[in-house]
Parts: structure tokens; C-alpha cells; sequence
């Protein structure tokens, strides 16, 4: 009788079945012996998908974040009909109040994780830069050179991108944990679009360009120069991204003709993916990494403002190996 080295070309590894194969991953595709079961079983291709958690204690839109899925924050916003400074954080079922920004702000551009967060413009003319410790914000000396609101933010809290913006430009800034210095534009002036990553590695995509015109332009970030890659595969603006700039999430947004988007994308570094949709369409909404195989979506419009929260989780099915 044949042996399994003999046709596949290596042996068959030992494996305990606890292992957690995530997304992406080189093991899809592969046999292996469960040493728990006395099966052989099967590594099928991984599929995504969005399940509820806790709601937020105040429903708004507009809303600043940071964070991971298990530990998230969320800042400012629309309560609706006037801006607010209430911050809010996750512990991966419930949210909690915290201590509020110093100015209440909304549509602003944001970075870092829950107890080291970035919290920058926004209200069309803020420039006020913002930092938390995971209990209070303090407010730099030290403000962006051109306000603006609708940015895209990425980054941590010593290291951070702010891109474009409203007024609709195509201004870069940097900021290095004390002072914000202006870099490299972007190819194409938006603002209402989604980005994540880091300074030298990072992403943007989609929002409304000149004219009130929805894109799906993408933008890939080297740390030097900005180079447009694949489109999204729906126009959308109030989009929203997290992850990295090869492993990353388009969440949500308003796709034409003015609707309120469930789509998620996935981007692997060269090209979009749409996959498993949202249970509930959103805009100008919060998110969370750390990866496109592990996300939240937190609040935003519904049209109205909602609390509710989603979690994003990637994984790959199991299955036995039978002889039928």
C-alpha cells in the first residue's frame, strides 16, 4: 500500500487538535494526525465572519478609536446634533466610561491603543492634538499645522500619520510623540476615508474626492512616497479600516446612491476581497485590529446613531478525513 510520503511527498504531522490555525495561513490545505482523536483531519480554506458584543453607553457617530478587538476605545463623536468628549473602553464583551477628552470633538483623526491613544483635529478647524494614558487625555502644546476634520489616522501614540482631510486636501503630517511636521501629500486630495497601518507601512482608501465624488482609490504608504494600488471594489466614503497595510479590513461606509454599507473588504497587500458582510450598516463608526483576521466595529450612523458593536473573527473549518 502506498504511503501518504510517498504521494505527497512528506510524512504526516503529529498535531493535538487545539491548534488555531488563523488567517492567513500556510497550513490550509494540509493533512494531519490528531493525536487526540485518533483521526486524520484536514485544514479547509478559512472563512470570516461578524458576531454582537456588548454595546457602547452612548450611541454616536463620528466617533474617534483606537485599540484591538479585545481592548478598544472610543472618543468623541455625535450624540447626535452636537459633539461630545465622553471616551469609552472595551474589554472584549463590555464597554465602561472613562475620562473625557478635553475638548469635545468630533470627525477627528485618531491612532494608537486603548491606553495609549492619539486624538488630533477634527470640527473642520480643530487642531488641537490630544494623548490618553488609559484614564485621562492631556492636551499637547504642540497642534496640527493645517486643521482640518474627516482625516484618515494611523499609527501609535509617538508615531503617527495624519492624511488628507476636510477642507478636501492632500496634506500628509507626521507627528513623532511632541510635533506634528508635513510630509509627502497623497496622490489623490479626499477626505471621509478609511487608513490603517504604521508610519512606514500604511494605507488609505476610498472616501469622496473633489465634488463630492465617492472613490475607491487606494493608496499604499512606503514610509517615503504614496503609490495607488487596486481600487476597492465599492466606492464608499465614511468607510472605515484597520489592520495592516497587507492584512487589513475596509469596514462599512455610504456607497452610492446614498446607502448605508454592510460590505467588508479584505486587502492582502496587492488586491480587495469582498467578504462576509456586517449585520448592521454603518458609517462614520469606530474599529479595531489588530489584523483582517481579528477586528470590531463599534457605533456610527444607521442612519441614526447606534451603540451597537460587531467583532470580526477568521477561522479555519476542520474536517475529518474519511475513505467514503
Amino acid at each position: 500500500m502506498a504511503k501518504y510520503k510517498d504521494i505527497g511527498g512528506t510524512g504526516v504531522q503529529f498535531r493535538s487538535g487545539a491548534e488555531e490555525y488563523t488567517y492567513p495561513s500556510g497550513f490550509e490545505g494540509s493533512i494531519y494526525y490528531n493525536s487526540s482523536n485518533g483521526q486524520f483531519e484536514f485544514v479547509g480554506l478559512g472563512a470570516g465572519t461578524w458576531a454582537s458584543g456588548g454595546n457602547m453607553n452612548t450611541a454616536r457617530a463620528e466617533i474617534g478609536f483606537a485599540g484591538i478587538q479585545t481592548s478598544a476605545l472610543a472618543f468623541g463623536g455625535n450624540t447626535p446634533g452636537d459633539q461630545t468628549g465622553i471616551t469609552e473602553e472595551y474589554d472584549g464583551s463590555s464597554w465602561s466610561e472613562s475620562g473625557d477628552l478635553n475638548t469635545a470633538r468630533r470627525e477627528m483623526g485618531c491612532a494608537g491603543l486603548q491606553t495609549a491613544a492619539l486624538s488630533f483635529g477634527g470640527n473642520t478647524s480643530n487642531t488641537a492634538t490630544e494623548l490618553y494614558n488609559g484614564t485621562s487625555w492631556t492636551t499637547s502644546p504642540a497642534s496640527l499645522n493645517s486643521g482640518r476634520e474627516q482625516m484618515a489616522g494611523f499609527g501609535i501614540q509617538t508615531a503617527a500619520l495624519c492624511v488628507s482631510g476636510n477642507p478636501i486636501s492632500a496634506i500628509v503630517e507626521q507627528w513623532d510623540g511632541s510635533s506634528w511636521t508635513e510630509i509627502t501629500d497623497v496622490n489623490t486630495a479626499r477626505r471621509l476615508h478609511g487608513g490603517c497601518g504604521t508610519i512606514t507601512a500604511g494605507l488609505i482608501f476610498g472616501g469622496q474626492t473633489p465634488g463630492d465624488t465617492d472613490t475607491g482609490v487606494t493608496e499604499l504608504w512606503n514610509g517615503s512616497s504614496w503609490t495607488e494600488v487596486a481600487d476597492l471594489n465599492v466606492a464608499a466614503w465614511g468607510v472605515r479600516g484597520t489592520g495592516t497595510s497587507s492584512d487589513s479590513l475596509a469596514i462599512g461606509g455610504t456607497i452610492p446612491p446614498n446607502a448605508y454599507s454592510a460590505k467588508t473588504e479584505a486587502f492582502d497587500g496587492t488586491s480587495w476581497t469582498e467578504i462576509a458582510d456586517l449585520s448592521t450598516g454603518r458609517d462614520m463608526h469606530g474599529t479595531g485590529g489588530p489584523s483582517g483576521s481579528i477586528a470590531i466595529a463599534f457605533g456610527g450612523r444607521t442612519p441614526g446613531n447606534t451603540a451597537t458593536t460587531e467583532e470580526w473573527t477568521f477561522s479555519h473549518s476542520i474536517k475529518t478525513v474519511t475513505t467514503s
